[in-house]
């Protein structure tokens, strides 16, 4: 069952994904160390990611998802932060209190 909540935090985690404005965006050395062209189509990949199912959303959040590019699996994943990056949020539906963070990172460094 969708909620009101969960419809807000899904529109949060869309905006930041798809513009990275609104967060913390942490790319692993896996991502890093590869070369740059192929770390543009990964953003790009990520930014553009709307294949979201049962399977890869079971929240509802759109807080998660996998691409491959270039032969490589990258997995990205959104997680919400007290404002000082300190701690977990409990109110990620709140961007006055949170603090969203992108990981992407190979599916090998998982």
């Amino acid at each position: 069952m969708t909620t009101t909540r969960t419809i807000r935090i899904r529109e949060l985690n869309d905006v930041f994904r798809t513009t990275w404005l609104t967060g913390k965006v942490l790319l692993t050395s896996g991502i890093q160390n590869l070369p740059d062209t192929t770390q543009l189509r990964i953003v790009e990949a990520v930014q553009s990611f709307d294949v979201f199912t049962p399977d890869n959303d079971p929240h509802g959040e759109h807080d998660f998802g996998a691409v491959s590019v270039d032969g490589h699996r990258v997995f990205w994943k959104i997680d919400y932060y007290d404002r000082t990056l300190q701690y977990g949020s409990d109110e990620p539906d709140s961007p006055s209190v949170t603090k969203r963070v992108l990981t992407l990172m190979l599916a090998e460094e998982y």
